[in-house]
């Protein structure tokens, strides 16, 4: 009983170190888009802000880390248009990630690295 209880804890406690502040680029068709996130992570739970060149400020939603593997919802609004949007990414070492979104049926492959 011990052993299992050791192992829970070992497991709730593994979630990548993703506090802190990301600076990610992605390429489109209409060129560069870049955004900052200012993140938070409280055991399973990811809260914060990001800030587009082609959204603006969005408030994170639905946070969730697991292990390496993270995901959110942005709601954004794009030329008029209200839209949410699911992102789902991995950390890839200590300070890169990657992560993806889906809009308007295109996919956007974001690269980030911490901004030390």
């Amino acid at each position: 009983m011990k052993q299992l209880a050791l192992l829970l804890f070992a497991l709730g406690c593994y979630a990548a170190d993703i506090t802190g502040e990301w600076k990610a680029t992605a390429e489109t068709a209409n060129g560069q888009i870049t955004r900052t996130l200012s993140l938070k992570a409280e055991g399973a739970k990811l809260t914060g802000e990001t800030v587009s060149s082609f959204a603006g400020k969005s408030v994170i939603e639905n946070g969730k880390i697991d292990g390496d593997n993270f995901s959110f919802t942005l709601r954004l609004n794009i030329q008029g248009n209200e839209m949410t949007v699911d992102y789902k990414g991995k950390v890839t070492s200590k300070d890169d990630m990657k992560f993806s979104a889906e809009i308007g049926g295109q996919s956007m492959e974001f690269v980030a690295k911490r901004v030390k």
